[in-house]
């Protein structure tokens, strides 16, 4: 038992060592990125705050983001209501066909998209990518409804409907309560998909629309500046503020439905 702990410990310290490292990187006062740090300083966290590239790049990726975000959960959500209450062959086979977004290669998935969107003028602008990374975020909000309403009871929706409320009440009263946590996880997985999605961007975007993962991109190919390390531990940041939310998401809706299944209890 000792021993599983230890090496639980070490795979632990394993994947984590990478993301904990670019920490001291991003105050270091050189001009490379290099351990040891010659010194400490918060030069390339004012690069960044007063860069109008890297601000730019920042304001494009939360625009990006946060519309992906709503368009991915709405759609999302109401594609695993209909798969969960529809009834019909071939339904796993649908639901395997809104999963090939989280398996196809990226790299085929870009090049396919940029073929596509440049028939219908999308490229070179932030409304193709967002058009791309909906299609590629609507299947994790899928997944994680899904998870949710399975475990929903279909009778309460029912008694809704026969006391007169209307179908959008009853979806919004009984049913969307009960499987926040489900939407809210896979908005949260939608959002960060997008915000931290690269090779489509580099396929859809011109010289204009770079997204702050592409303006790290470019970083590094044209100089190794340690302002890449601070834009890396914002986003790393960004990430346990999205986990921070999902958690409190989570224990909120165990809180809510606890007094509901003691009553049933009972």
């Amino acid at each position: 038992m000792r021993a599983i702990r230890i090496f639980a410990v070490l795979v632990l310290v394993f994947l984590v060592s990478p993301i904990v490292v670019i920490f001291p990187l991003s105050f270091s006062s050189g001009e490379v990125l290099t351990l040891p740090t010659p010194g400490w300083s918060l030069r390339w966290y004012e690069d960044f705050f007063y860069s109008s590239r890297w601000l730019e790049a920042t304001k494009n990726s939360f625009i990006v983001g946060t519309i992906t975000m709503v368009l991915a959960t709405a759609l999302g959500t109401f594609a695993a209501l209909g798969l969960n209450m529809a009834q019909f062959r071939g339904k796993k086979l649908v639901l395997a066909i809104l999963s090939l977004p989280m398996v196809v290669p990226v790299i085929v998935a870009a090049s396919s998209m940029y073929v596509a969107f440049s028939a219908m003028g999308l490229t070179n602008s932030l409304t193709g990518l967002i058009i791309a990374h909906t299609i590629v975020a609507a299947p994790y909000v899928v997944i994680t409804v899904l998870a949710s309403v399975q475990t929903l009871d279909m009778t309460l929706v029912r008694a809704a409907l026969s006391l007169g409320a209307t179908p959008a009440q009853a979806f919004r009263e009984v049913v969307l309560p009960l499987i926040l946590p489900g939407v809210i996880a896979g908005a949260v997985f939608a959002f960060a998909t997008s915000f931290d999605e690269l090779v489509i961007a580099i396929f859809l975007t011109g010289p204009d629309q770079f997204t702050l993962p592409r303006q790290m991109f470019a970083g590094l190919r044209e100089m190794l500046s340690p302002t890449i390390a601070a834009a890396a531990v914002i986003m790393i940041t960004l990430s346990l503020v999205l986990l921070v939310i999902t958690e409190s998401a989570r224990v909120y809706a165990t809180r809510l439905n606890k007094p509901n299944r003691q009553q049933d209890a009972r």
